[in-house]
């Protein structure tokens, strides 16, 4: 699984070129619809990661301290719907995108797919920057509670309670994952508000925007970087330190090449999936 790559720039040392810029084809060949439905994509499935990973935490929070209470209430086709409901509040929250971008003519390159003029100065830019960083921080803020509650859960659990070694294994598998998240995203978020900052605040802080936007090239290469490479980490990580995981990869390969005998042995064999791993879809966030 990839990211819906939608990658942003530092500006043109103009702000009314817009904050951020897009690193997309020039000229755009697709059309202002494309061009639309391209960043729309990128930004849904952004959401759609923060929001998975969050409730799979929140989910591994209620099976280590409420086992009975899990097992009553997470069944199969409230899993299905609860995914349904991430992705549709992702689509609900990316929805602003469609009215922030488009093809612009921009010379030399004549048609350029970007963030807009109106959406630089209507403030509807900066409202998706607000909205995509609270996304991050409050899912920080959760992971952060949730994992010290499953610590302490199971650090004051007796001797005797502490054999059941898959709780702790997935914990940690969760936990390792959390952490690439924080640190392929952080980097993003923490210079794209500095980037907004520092461009709103040019003129009283006598700052040589052009000086500014090559060292934010270089802090944007890195965290883009990261956010590539975060595409491609889950299913290495889950395949690393999940045996049921590696399993499941078997199955589903089998099931892909004799698909009667795969579907068979994997009905059989009992083997539980994990989630799938997480769209980590490139943060291209306004």
């Amino acid at each position: 699984v990839g990211h819906c790559s939608l990658v942003l720039v530092t500006p043109v040392p103009s702000l009314s070129e817009g904050i951020f810029l897009f690193l997309l084809p020039r000229p755009w060949p697709l059309g202002d619809a494309a061009c639309k439905l391209t960043m729309f994509l990128s930004e849904c499935c952004t959401f759609s990661t923060i929001l998975h990973i969050t409730f799979l935490s929140l989910e591994r929070y209620m099976a280590v301290c409420w086992p009975i209470l899990t097992k009553t209430f997470v069944t199969r086709q409230r899993t299905k719907a609860l995914i349904g409901c991430l992705w549709l509040g992702a689509a609900l929250s990316a929805t602003p995108v469609l009215l922030m971008v488009g093809v612009e003519d921009t010379p030399p390159d004549n048609a350029e797919c970007r963030c807009t003029d109106y959406a630089a100065t209507s403030g509807l830019m900066s409202a998706m920057m607000i909205l995509s960083n609270l996304y991050f921080l409050v899912s920080l803020g959760i992971l952060a509670v949730v994992y010290s509650l499953i610590g302490r859960t199971l650090m004051l659990r007796p001797p005797s309670s502490r054999r059941d070694k898959s709780h702790r294994y997935t914990v940690k598998m969760l936990g390792v994952i959390v952490l690439v998240f924080v640190l392929c995203w952080l980097p993003f978020h923490i210079g794209r508000t500095i980037l907004s900052f520092s461009l709103g605040s040019t003129a009283e802080v006598q700052m040589d925007p052009y000086l500014l936007y090559h060292l934010t090239q270089y802090f944007n290469l890195v965290s883009f970087m990261l956010f590539y490479l975060s595409a491609a980490v889950n299913p290495l990580l889950y395949n690393l330190m999940s045996g049921r995981y590696r399993q499941a990869v078997r199955s589903l390969t089998r099931g892909l090449v004799h698909p009667r005998s795969g579907l068979g042995s994997a009905e059989g064999s009992g083997v539980r999936t994990l989630p799938p791993p997480l769209h980590h879809h490139h943060v291209n966030l306004v």
